[in-house]
């Protein structure tokens, strides 16, 4: 395991942007990334520093956030066509906090890796008595924070706003959010990037819990890997180191991921029902959980995060280069 960051925050975050640049278009605003399309086609997905937790957009700004998240997922994106797994809408990362790519029609689901019993499917379902998710039978006597004998796939509805719901593939099919071959090879893909995800993560001391991918088709009918990979939002990291006797406890194995924001929040009263108003976050917290993100990116990457001293500005500036020096190429090539 590799130290632990402690550092004075000093970035100010950068939590909207609205660029204005002829030839670009902004088409999505997300509770983490503003999605832009240019006149030729590419998408320009700029991971701000918002975070949010049960759906819910977070009254702060995390420092560095963007940069870990965005870096993070452009490595596993690599990773993934390098390990002949699947392809992605990866093209290039353009900046720190920003990564252009092709367009995809994204499938309305989410595809849900887990590898063991616990948030959500422990707190809302295990501990209620339930034994099914998704369709799949899950076995009984299982403590929270244990292995299954092997990962599940329990996709979720992609819900614009609010909470995602589990959905069941036979339900994906009838209401035609994907044909049957569809569904498997999401599925399929989904299981190699959690294995390989799993891999990567236990020779740096670290266990891949549980993860979400999402995927889109291309403009030649190609499913294609899109969004985040393996990134603390998209997924649930424990330290290998103490998990066990964690586990033997009952208690909370030590954790890289968002999780505990999602628990503070709880302890707060909040967790996202009707009605329920976002606390105040405290400077402090936010200095917690800046800290946490780069440690993540520490231990999975292997190196610490070369803090990027970013501005609109200099976002600005790379997302035109891009787009001129993909200009430049297209006139090279006629």
């Amino acid at each position: 395991m590799l130290n632990q960051i402690k550092i004075k925050i000093m970035q100010k975050p950068i939590v909207e942007t609205n660029f204005q640049i002829p030839g670009l278009t902004k088409i999505h605003t997300g509770k983490v990334r503003d999605v832009y399309q240019t006149d030729r086609g590419h998408l320009i997905s700029v991971v701000t520093d918002r975070i949010s937790a049960f759906d819910e957009v977070l009254p702060a700004g995390i420092p560095y956030k963007g940069q870990v998240l965005n870096q993070i997922a452009s490595r596993f994106l690599d990773e993934a066509v390098e390990h002949f797994i699947c392809p992605t809408w990866k093209v290039s990362e353009i900046h720190p906090m920003v990564t252009a790519g092709i367009k995809a029609k994204p499938y309305m689901v989410e595809i849900i890796v887990r590898g063991y019993v616990t948030g959500s499917l422990y707190r809302d379902i295990y501990s209620q008595g339930g034994r099914e998710i998704c369709g799949i039978e899950l076995p009984d006597g299982m403590k929270e924070f244990e292995k299954f004998p092997k990962p599940i796939v329990t996709p979720t509805t992609k819900a614009e706003s609010g909470h995602d719901e589990n959905i069941s593939p036979d339900e994906i099919i009838a209401r035609g959010l994907a044909t049957i071959e569809e569904y498997e090879l999401m599925a399929d893909y989904a299981l190699e990037l959690f294995s390989m995800g799993t891999a990567f993560a236990a020779e740096r001391g670290l266990i891949l819990v549980d993860t979400k991918y999402e995927f889109g088709i291309d403009d030649e009918g190609m499913i294609i890997l899109i969004d985040e990979i393996h990134t603390p939002d998209s997924s649930r990291y424990w330290y290998e180191e103490g998990y066990m006797e964690s586990f033997k406890a009952g208690k909370s194995p030590k954790s890289l991921d968002k999780e505990f924001v999602r628990q503070w929040l709880i302890k707060q009263g909040f967790k996202g029902d009707p009605g329920q108003e976002m606390p105040y976050i405290p400077e402090a917290f936010v200095e917690v959980i800046s800290n946490l993100y780069m440690e993540l990116y520490q231990n999975v990457m292997g190196e610490e995060l070369q803090q990027t001293e970013y501005s609109l500005e200099e976002i600005e500036m790379a997302i035109i280069n891009f787009m001129e020096g993909v200009e430049d190429l297209e006139s090279t090539n006629k």
